[in-house]
């Protein structure tokens, strides 16, 4: 049992040899949206209404935000680490001071705590939680880059709400250096092209036109949008932060702290499309490397099976 939280992500673990119940309440609201709208999920996630949850035998709890320890406890009348096995995934990267930033499992060691990326796991203070990192997997949209529009693609959900977050405070400064069309939610109205919410497949055909994409984010943990960009064969400009540094190599593309830098290489890119043809093989081939589906399931599968035995 999962809460539907982190769309890319939880497609790419219900890919898994599992069946998958994800809860169900009556206005689909962030704890009980059920299964997926936007992306494709096989016929082995079954959405269960939450009130009907103590009927289900389940094998383990697959938790992904603090109140879902109190809030499995009262749904499933069982609490996980003890009357049910559970795990516990970190998605984000620590909030606040964040050189003291204790994770809320720190003080118990009954729940192993994965960690998506190793920066998250090098910076969260995991106290005596069992932590390892699993990193991203993701489900290959196949090599579909085209780049024929000499425009900058960028995916960021909310970005009015997240500016400082999602980097979306420095789009003015990249927009001077090439037209941008932004996809994701709550993007209509942003002065640029925008693309809101679209079909997960919808977006990665539209993504994949776009002469490079952009990933501006400077605090988070490692958006699955830009491996998706990558697979996509797309070159990528981002912000030399967090685990970005780990996940796009020089010949991918270009990472660094200045915007000047950013800028002149967004600017390089749509006026080269060789170039970014170039740079967007290798970033493909980087990503399927170390972001394949196949490694992210044998990952899960091999954790599953300690916790639940």
């Amino acid at each position: 049992m999962m809460w539907h939280v982190h769309g890319s992500w939880t497609t790419a673990f219900v890919q898994g040899g599992h069946d998958y119940v994800v809860p169900l309440t009556g206005d689909r609201g962030p704890d009980g949206r059920g299964r997926a709208r936007t992306y494709t999920w096989p016929a082995s996630v079954r959405e269960v209404a939450w009130d009907r949850l103590r009927e289900e035998d389940f094998d383990v709890v697959v938790l992904q935000r603090p109140h879902e320890l109190d809030l499995a406890e009262r749904w499933l009348g069982r609490r996980p680490g003890r009357d049910v096995p559970a795990v516990y995934v970190e998605h984000n990267t620590p909030a606040g001071d964040v050189p003291a930033t204790r994770h809320p499992l720190a003080g118990r060691d009954d729940i192993p705590l994965v960690h998506v990326t190793h920066f998250n796991d090098l910076f969260w203070d995991s106290g005596r939680a069992p932590a390892r990192v699993i990193e991203h997997g993701v489900v290959d949209p196949g090599h579909r880059y085209t780049g024929e529009l000499p425009r900058v693609g960028v995916v960021v959900n909310e970005p009015v709400r997240r500016t400082r977050v999602a980097g979306t405070d420095l789009l003015p400064a990249f927009a001077a250096a090439a037209p941008l069309d932004v996809f994701g939610m709550k993007v209509t109205g942003l002065p640029y092209g925008a693309y809101e919410d679209l079909p997960q497949r919808e977006m990665h055909a539209e993504l994949a036109r776009r002469r490079v994409y952009l990933h501006p984010y400077r605090w988070t943990s490692l958006g699955l949008s830009l491996i998706e960009a990558m697979l996509l064969g797309m070159p990528v400009v981002a912000l030399a932060t967090t685990e970005a540094v780990e996940a796009v190599p020089p010949e991918a593309g270009v990472i660094s702290t200045r915007v000047e830098t950013l800028t002149a290489a967004l600017r390089s890119f749509a006026a080269d499309p060789a170039r970014a043809a170039q740079a967007g093989k290798a970033a493909r081939a980087a990503a399927s490397a170390r972001y394949g589906l196949a490694r992210f399931l044998a990952d899960w599968d091999r954790l599953l099976a300690e916790t639940t035995r």
